[in-house]
């Protein structure tokens, strides 16, 4: 089976990223975005998703840390697209519950080709420490643009701002997981009926 790895380096203005994955990994993380509470919920994405991540970003974080949240999300988006390459014979969907004590997310994930990002989770507070918790829509929607995928994130029920947030990661993980596998019963075919992806 061919290597499903892939290294992006996305440099503007604002910030600069450089990732690379590995999408049959065991798990491994190299992170330092500069944003720890980030890096803590990427780890999750790791070792949930089974995925090796390596992600360094340098970014405007003197503002604050949204460009660097969303870009991290896109630059991560673009290398799992192009680590999948043509999608020959994965699962294409993936799902995920997590519970963390009173905390459960669902997260929901379709590598069709198509973005599109529905995000329904609502935080007790607006930041976890120092991180605003509106950066994470930020960072998913700019993982489905550019990965091309449809997401589903839902929280359906939590009061710890902490493990909400955790929850939604490791289903994240997990449903990426389970979607990039590969089906061994669809052979070199492609999981839809278009022909294409």
């Amino acid at each position: 089976m061919t290597a499903r790895t892939a290294r992006i380096e996305r440099d503007t203005k604002e910030t600069q990223i450089a990732i690379a994955v590995n999408l049959d990994g065991t798990g491994q993380a190299a992170l330092a975005t500069g944003a720890p509470f980030l890096d803590h919920m990427l780890d999750q994405v790791a070792r949930h998703g089974v995925i090796d991540l390596d992600i360094k970003a340098n970014g405007d974080l003197h503002i604050d840390a949204h460009h660097t949240v969303e870009d991290v999300g896109i630059t991560l988006g673009m290398a799992v697209a192009k680590a999948l390459g043509d999608k020959r014979a994965i699962r294409r969907y993936g799902h995920a519950y997590v519970p963390l004590d009173e905390a459960l997310s669902r997260v929901v994930i379709d590598l069709s080709g198509r973005p599109g990002l529905e995000f329904h989770v609502e935080f007790p507070r607006a930041r976890i420490g120092e991180f605003d918790v509106d950066l994470f829509h930020e960072f998913f929607q700019g993982f489905v643009n550019h990965a091309m995928c449809t997401l589903h994130v839902d929280c359906l029920r939590g009061r710890n701002a902490h493990h909400i947030i955790e929850t939604v990661f490791k289903a994240f993980g997990r449903a990426l997981r389970m979607a990039v596998e590969n089906d061994p019963r669809m052979g070199d075919a492609l999981p839809s009926t278009k022909g294409a992806l």
